[in-house]
């Protein structure tokens, strides 16, 4: 004998046997998350703060979208607005917590482990300390540091950040930006005189920059702290050679002088290039 339940009723006993369908949200949750570690890559492998519109239009992602994104990152102090030389809050640059993640990820046991074996054969061979530093927006950031056995030395830490413009590491990183990346950070940077030696003046710390680019060091002869010289080598991707890091060696004016520490830019360049293979792919700040 055949059913006469109504067709409406045959169609919800049918839909209740069907499996329910896929939630939409999880992928468009999985999307945003997505969204936000591009946003965050980008601006970690630029170097430099981006606007909006330039952000928008390296991936591709609307405006409106971006600004929810970035309103969201930022309220997390994943990204912060950077002043422009007007004081308006126009470009966009990673933030604190971004730095905090990217020394989490350097801290794990694998990379520590083999960045500190190239760090301590440097430091025992050259008799000073040896730091391996990143470019943290206006700043530098130390990431990995073995101390020398002098009893006279500086106490640092990773974590830690220094000037940029007062620094071997940070005059390394401004020299080997394109001129209208070191002119839009120059802009904005506060050249703070550190000792008598430091560079105060725009012009006469561009001028200087320009003489290390061409030899492709960087140089702190007493401008940070008195009494302590230092000089960094860059750490290159091995491709597209974009500087990854500096390897910085600093020691106490009573000990080496800026001349003697220059004689082992060749062999930092050697342990430079054995560290470039760890921090390729690393997503440094």
């Amino acid at each position: 004998m055949r059913s006469t339940a109504p067709e409406s009723a045959q169609s919800a006993l049918s839909a209740q046997s069907r499996p329910p369908a896929p939630r939409e949200e999880s992928s468009t949750d999985e999307a945003r998350v997505l969204r936000a570690l591009v946003v965050l890559e980008q601006l970690a492998s630029a170097g430099q703060p981006y606007t909006l519109s330039q952000l928008s239009a390296r991936l591709h992602i609307p405006k409106a979208t971006l600004l929810r994104l970035i309103d969201s990152l930022e309220t997390r102090g994943y990204v912060i607005h950077m002043p422009d030389s007007r004081g308006h809050d126009r470009s966009i640059a990673l933030g604190p917590r971004a730095a905090q993640l990217a020394l989490a990820t350097l801290a794990n046991n694998t990379f520590t482990r083999s960045c500190r074996v190239l760090l301590r054969a440097l430091a025992e061979t050259l008799g000073e300390t040896c730091n391996l530093t990143a470019l943290d927006g206006d700043r530098v950031l130390y990431i990995e540091r073995v101390e020398t056995t002098e009893p006279l030395r500086m106490e640092m830490r990773p974590g830690m950040h220094v000037p940029l413009h007062c620094t071997a590491s940070g005059k390394l990183f401004l020299s080997q930006m394109t001129m209208l990346e070191r002119n839009t950070l120059l802009e904005r940077l506060v050249l703070t005189k550190m000792t008598q030696r430091t560079l105060t003046t725009p012009k006469a710390l561009a001028a200087e920059l320009d003489q290390l680019a061409v030899r492709g060091i960087g140089i702190d002869n007493e401008e940070f702290v008195r009494g302590m010289v230092a000089i960094a080598v860059p750490v290159r991707e091995p491709d597209n050679k974009r500087v990854l890091a500096a390897l910085a060696v600093h020691a106490p004016t009573a000990r080496a002088t800026l001349e003697e520490l220059l004689e082992s830019v060749e062999r930092m360049k050697q342990t430079a290039s054995k560290l470039a293979p760890l921090l390729q792919g690393l997503s440094l700040p």
